[in-house]
Formats: structure tokens, C-alpha cells, sequence
């Protein structure tokens, strides 16, 4: 059965004694992890919440988010993460869209929604961590409420195996395009993906994987934390990212796998370009992975040139799993490339028809495989747009090479249409990144009288470097009307919790001044 929770188990039983996560100057082992989980669920079971039940994460990195997950699992419940920062608006959307029954959630979260949790109809328990003042009786309604330490004391309880096709996650998606929607995940779509990275980036127990992107996350979930714990590999938790930090863990605890996206491949090499004894403090780290957004290969290559290095870009999204390429650990990486489909996985480009084009030729990616979600929560018109004749429709416009590697060209709601001439803004933004004096760079379109659209920058220089420098510089590199008309310096681009560059807050800019 491919199920996460017997794969833990089965780690358990052949490395009891080995660390299954280090979080600050504690480090617990598989033995005690697995014994935290049951603990854990065994309280689940005693207060109510059995299979198919929806219990939210709302944590950043820590042990708890690690034992609640599995814990929930391990109940046959359904785990929804949810980002911590989010507003309580956008958290409200989700947890009662999400028909959530249990959540386990951060101590002044807690405090501050108390109100607004009566108002969850299918709310029976909260567990706050590490604790929360319990409301009064005439509060608390039909509501239990829970510190985390009492949690971890139930015993009697059993591991729960559901069947491989019940849902384990429902993963929301960042909602760039309206609300979010909940992607249905699979025992069989996480397992599935979790087991094919341990394999293909070759994880062995001596490994340590630094968890640096948020848990909450679907790029963490399966590369730090599942398939690490699948192989039987430690994770060590960050609780929120910073580039000394990363430099400070990765010597101590001689971390081996670091995963993380472009803007924090672009925040070490910044500090690291200001600490030059910096370059030196990521040499254990084997395997350098990237991924949640494109990586402009002028990162790369500075960052690999000064840290002496490879990178492995990757390519993903929720409804995947989320993994579906990633440049080989062994033979040909190319720089910018997502690289090859990974193994049980299926790529293929097409057209607005639906057919496959040729080499080199800008289509839709679309994806098969046994990672592939089963649905969208409660949108079966969602589901079926996105879902067709067993492939995913994944949204992003990309192209093939000869040796079967994919290259993302852009989101195809991103696609920039100047004079009827498509103009991809990754392209426009690997240009700007080549300039010396740019640390990053974001394109949109923007309407135009003339055009229908035009191409605008918003540029964070490192130095003084003037709009007419810039200007000059893309028209050495761009047919014309892929150069940006309208250039805009700013002092950071707007980014979601987990590093992505958010467009939609550009265009909201964008439009309103215009």
C-alpha cells in the first residue's frame, strides 16, 4: 500500500536510533518521532476525529507541524497546511471552505480568532502551540480547546492505514486567479512523489535536509520533509528563513540537501557577495535543489561560480504533487531547463487542440502521472477544465528540446501580446538580470493605446543605475518590441511567503497609476 504512514514505520523498524529531525539543540530519533505521532493521534481518536476528517495546520517550521502531520495521517484524517501569515480573512476562506473539524494552530493565531472560530460550524477541536488560554465555559460552545504538551499524552492508540486513493491533503493554491482552490492529494500522489526524488536525487539515511522553505508548502512537504523521512534521512528545521541562519546550520549540523527558491538562492548570494567567508560555509551541501518559480540562469551560474557548486532546477505545482521534472543528479544539467520527466511521470507540450507539437515549439505543459491530483475540492467544473482525459493542464507555456528536457517559458496568462508578437516576460527578465548593476527584476504588460499591450520593468538595482541605462542595455539584447517601454525602480519586488515574485500585485500597481 503506498501510504506514507507505513513508510514510516517501516523506516522506524530498520533505524530506530537514527535522528529524524534536529530543531534547535534537541534532536529526536525515529523511535521517539513514531512514538510522538501515536501519541498524537491517539488524543485525535480520543477527542473525535476519525477517517476523512479535516484537521488544518495553521504553523510555521517546527517539530509540531511535523507530529500533527503524521499524526493526522495516521488517523486517516485529511490534512489542510495552512500559511500562517495569511489574514484572517484569507484563513477564514479556507477553513470553512474547507469543512475543517480539528485545528492545530499557533498559540497568538489561536487568541485572536477565538471569536471568529465559533462561527465554524464543523469546528470540534483546536490544539494551540505551544498553548493558549483556554476561553470561558460560556465562550468555548461546542468547541474544545487543547495545549499542544497535552496533545503528546495520549496512548493506546493504533496507525490508521487508509487505502492508497483516499485523500490526504487538500492543498490550497496561492489564488492568483480569484479564490484559492483546494487541490485533492492522494495517499498514492504524495507517496508516489516523495519515493521518486528519494530515488532520483539518491537520499540515504546520512543525509540531512535543511527544511528552509515553509512546511506548509507543497515543494518542502515532499522534498524535505517526505522523501527525506521516506529514506530514512534527518531534517533540520529552520524556522523561518534567513541567509545567516542558512550559513550558520549548514556548517553545524553538516547539511547535504538544500532546496529553496530563486529569491533565496538570490538572498545568500547578495549576503554572501557583502561576507565573502560566507562562500565557503555551504561546501558539505551535495545537492543544491530549485524550484516555485524560474530561475534566471544568470543566478545560476554567478551563484554556482562563487559557492562552487551545481544547481538542480526543478519544476512543479500543487496539483502535482508536486514534482514532475528536475534536471539529472548524474549526465547533462542544462541551465535553464526544468530538465527531463522524472521517473513514472509523463510531460508532453500541446496545442490550444490538445495535440503535441514539435521540438522546440511554445505550448501548453500538461502532465500524467501517479502524482497527479484527483480533483479540486468542491469545483467539479474546476476539476474538469483542469483535468482532461487523464492529463493535468498545468497552465504554463513551454517548450521541448531535442533530448527530451522541458524549458518554462512563462505562465500563459503572463504571455505579454505587443502588436500581435507574443513577448514571454521570463525572456525580458533574463536579459535584465544579465546587467551588472540589477539584483532583480519583474515584467508585465501593460495596456497601450497603440500596441494593445506593452512591456513594463520593475527593477531593484544594487547601485546607481539610471532608467536610460537600462533602457540602452535591453535594446543591445531585445528586438524592439520586446523592450520595455516603461522601466520603474523600486526597492523590493512583492513576493507571497514563500518567495514568489507576485505579479498580480504589479498589475494592481500598474493599472491604478496608469
Amino acid at each position: 500500500m503506498a501510504n506514507l504512514v507505513t513508510a514510516l514505520r517501516d523506516v522506524v523498524a530498520e533505524h530506530p536510533a537514527k535522528a529524524a529531525y534536529v530543531f534547535g539543540e534537541d534532536t529526536v530519533s525515529y523511535e521517539q518521532f513514531l512514538g510522538q505521532v501515536q501519541a498524537m493521534a491517539s488524543t485525535l481518536e480520543a477527542k473525535g476525529v476519525n477517517q476523512g476528517d479535516h484537521v488544518a495546520l495553521v504553523l510555521g517550521n517546527s517539530p509540531a507541524f511535523l507530529i500533527s502531520y503524521f499524526a493526522v495521517l495516521a488517523r486517516g484524517g485529511v490534512v489542510i497546511p495552512i500559511n500562517p501569515t495569511y489574514t484572517p480573512d484569507e484563513m477564514a476562506y479556507i477553513l470553512l471552505d474547507g469543512d475543517v473539524k480539528a485545528i492545530v494552530g499557533l498559540s497568538p493565531l489561536i487568541a485572536q480568532a477565538k471569536a471568529a472560530l465559533s462561527q465554524l460550524p464543523q469546528l470540534k477541536l483546536v490544539v494551540s502551540v505551544p498553548y493558549a488560554d483556554v476561553p470561558a465555559e460560556a465562550e468555548r460552545g461546542a468547541i474544545e480547546f487543547l495545549p499542544f504538551a497535552d496533545a503528546l499524552k495520549g496512548s493506546g492508540g493504533t496507525l490508521h492505514f487508509v487505502d492508497e486513493e483516499e485523500v490526504a491533503v487538500i492543498l490550497y493554491t496561492s489564488g492568483t486567479t480569484g479564490k484559492p482552490k483546494g487541490a485533492l492529494l492522494t495517499h498514492r500522489n504524495l507517496y508516489s512523489n516523495a519515493q521518486s526524488i528519494g530515488e532520483y536525487l539518491e537520499i540515504t539515511p546520512d543525509d540531512k535536509a535543511l527544511a528552509a522553505l515553509p512546511m506548509f508548502h507543497v515543494f518542502c512537504l515532499t522534498v524535505i520533509v517526505n522523501a527525506p523521512l521516506l529514506r530514512g534521512a534527518t531534517i533540520v528545521i529552520l524556522p523561518k528563513f534567513s541567509p545567516q541562519d542558512v550559513f550558520d546550520l549548514i556548517p553545524k549540523h553538516r547539511v547535504t540537501i538544500f532546496a529553496g527558491v530563486p529569491t533565496m538562492y538570490n538572498f545568500l548570494l547578495q549576503t554572501a557577495l557583502k561576507v565573502p567567508a560566507y562562500t565557503s560555509a555551504l561546501k558539505h551541501v551535495r545537492i543544491f535543489v530549485s524550484g516555485g518559480a524560474s530561475l534566471p540562469v544568470q543566478l545560476l551560474e554567478t551563484f554556482e561560480t562563487t559557492f562552487e557548486c551545481k544547481i538542480l532546477e526543478g519544476y512543479g505545482l500543487s496539483e502535482a504533487s508536486p514534482v514532475t521534472c528536475f534536471n539529472p543528479l548524474h549526465g547533462e544539467r542544462k541551465a535553464g531547463s526544468i530538465g527531463p520527466s522524472i521517473v513514472h511521470v509523463e510531460n508532453k507540450i500541446v496545442d490550444e487542440l490538445g495535440e503535441e507539437v514539435g521540438v522546440d515549439e511554445v505550448g501548453e505543459l500538461i502532465v500524467r502521472g501517479p502524482n497527479v491530483m484527483k480533483g479540486y475540492y468542491k469545483l467539479p467544473e474546476e476539476t474538469a477544465v483542469t483535468l482532461r482525459d487523464g492529463w493535468l493542464y498545468t497552465g504554463d507555456l513551454a517548450r521541448r528540446d531535442e533530448d527530451g528536457y522541458f524549458y518554462i517559458v512563462d505562465r500563459k496568462k503572463d504571455m505579454v501580446i505587443v502588436g500581435g508578437y507574443n513577448v514571454y516576460p521570463r525572456e525580458v527578465e533574463e536579459v535584465l538580470y544579465q546587467h551588472p548593476g540589477i539584483v532583480e527584476a519583474a515584467v508585465i504588460g501593460v495596456p497601450d493605446a497603440e500596441q494593445g499591450e506593452a512591456v513594463k520593468a520593475f527593477v531593484v538595482t544594487r547601485e546607481d543605475v539610471s532608467i536610460e541605462d537600462i533602457r540602452s542595455f535591453a535594446a543591445t539584447k531585445l528586438a524592439k518590441y520586446k523592450q520595455p517601454t516603461q522601466i520603474e525602480l523600486i526597492d523590493e519586488l512583492p513576493r507571497n511567503t514563500t518567495g514568489k515574485i507576485l505579479r498580480t500585485v504589479l498589475k494592481s500597481e500598474a493599472f491604478q497609476n496608469s
